[in-house]
């Protein structure tokens, strides 16, 4: 196996494993087809969902095919600012945003705040007001549309956490014209992630556009209605593929078009994993394979602490030998820290697995190391992107002197 014209061999040899391996390519491939979608909308801003994959490299890749920036942390906001993408790009999503991050998005300059409750548009008009700045926002609605996607990463139901109910919205709107330091733009909502159905979505921007008209016939200001993202990918190729960037786009524009007052918009989309989520792998290694007397085990050098999500979800990826051999093997493969749930795969036909053998874990571009952390004392794990012929470590691996000197024993021990 290759990532792009590197052998995969190669990078593991010279960089150790795991590494999680980028394509330049796909990435530049994601980001173009999904802005031929969205075209026929005008100006669209596409802000990458920098959750999904907050590589400094990554983002300057993105930034440099014109895409803007999701951030919901002071933190993913500096990464964005750190890669080169401009503050009138990047918007601030986020249901528990500080007041210290309120101050740093506004000294920033970025294009709009998304609030998410009533309690903190109330801070964030004490904070500009005592800037002397304004801060442009949208109201993130909760339409109560369930998304049928997975229960943890399902964003637009009544119960869900995020956003502002649907029918507090007009209220809230007139209130937010009236505070200092407030400056109400439109309208925002995102209902869930790794969405393989179109018809949600639709059901969730057919209520935005009535929102709108309501808001406009009201005599408010609404110049920008941000859709979210939520596209899925295939994951399982023994699966039906979701719907393209090509029918999302179809769908919106014919969702737009039914709006009573859509004109005069600008509409900003969210997508992460639709972007990175296929522009990358894991790259592991088999340190062990045993009997587990019930069970064949495939031990990999990666763990839950290098890809949480089969862990936290029981979300699959595929599972390839590097330099794959006839036939299959039935195993569980799992990692080597001291957890059961530790578990990327249980009873899986997978190629011939030997120990040595190196494994790439499929569409790990998004949620993979973003998600990482150090349990059982294990390394943050390193991330290479490669473009064509040549490759760079983009995050080197973490080492152990480095997380022992984030600790402090007092000087009474």
């Amino acid at each position: 196996m290759f990532a792009e014209d590197v052998p995969l061999a190669r990078i593991a040899a010279e960089v150790g494993t795991p590494v999680y391996v980028y394509s330049a390519a796909t990435l530049r491939r994601h980001a173009r087809v999904m802005r031929e979608a969205l075209a026929p909308l005008g100006d669209p801003l596409i802000a990458f969902a920098v959750k999904a994959n907050s590589n400094l490299a990554v983002l300057r890749l993105l930034g440099q095919q014109g895409l803007g920036a999701d951030v919901v942390s002071a933190g993913e906001m500096q990464r964005a600012l750190a890669a080169g993408i401009p503050p009138g790009r990047i918007v601030f999503s986020g249901v528990g945003k500080t007041d210290a991050e309120m101050r740093a998005a506004l000294e920033a300059g970025i294009l709009q705040l998304n609030v998410e409750s009533e309690s903190e548009l109330a801070r964030l008009s004490a904070v500009a007001g005592a800037m002397g700045r304004t801060a442009e926002i949208a109201f993130r609605v909760n339409p109560d549309v369930d998304a049928h996607t997975h229960a943890k990463i399902s964003t637009g139901k009544a119960e869900n956490k995020f956003g502002i109910p649907l029918g507090k919205i007009e209220a809230l709107y007139a209130r937010a014209v009236a505070l200092p330091g407030i400056r109400p733009v439109g309208v925002a909502a995102h209902i869930g992630s790794q969405l393989a159905d179109l018809a949600p979505l639709a059901q969730a921007f057919e209520k935005l556009g009535q929102l709108v008209a309501r808001l406009r016939a009201a005599g408010h200001e609404v110049r920008r209605v941000d859709l979210g993202g939520g596209l899925g990918i295939p994951y399982d190729p023994a699966l039906p593929a979701p719907p393209t960037p090509a029918d999302y786009g179809a769908m919106v524009r014919s969702a737009v078009a039914a709006w009573p007052d859509g004109e005069g918009l600008r509409l900003i989309f969210e997508p992460g994993r639709l972007i990175a989520g296929n522009a990358g792998i894991l790259l592991a290694r088999v340190v062990v394979r045993k009997s587990g007397g019930v069970k064949e085990f495939v031990v990999l050098d990666a763990a839950m602490n290098d890809l949480l999500r089969p862990t936290l979800y029981g979300a699959y990826h595929d599972i390839r030998a590097v330099r794959p051999r006839a036939g299959t093997m039935t195993a569980t493969v799992v990692g080597p820290v001291c957890e059961t749930g530790d578990t990327f795969a249980t009873d899986r036909a997978v190629p011939p697995l030997d120990e040595g053998d190196l494994v790439a874990l499929m569409s790990a571009g998004a949620y993979g190391a973003v998600m990482a952390g150090t349990y059982n004392s294990r390394p943050l794990v390193a991330e290479v992107l490669v473009d064509g012929g040549r490759y760079a470590v983009v995050r080197r691996r973490q080492t152990l002197d480095e997380q022992l000197a984030l600790d402090r024993v007092p000087a009474w021990l």
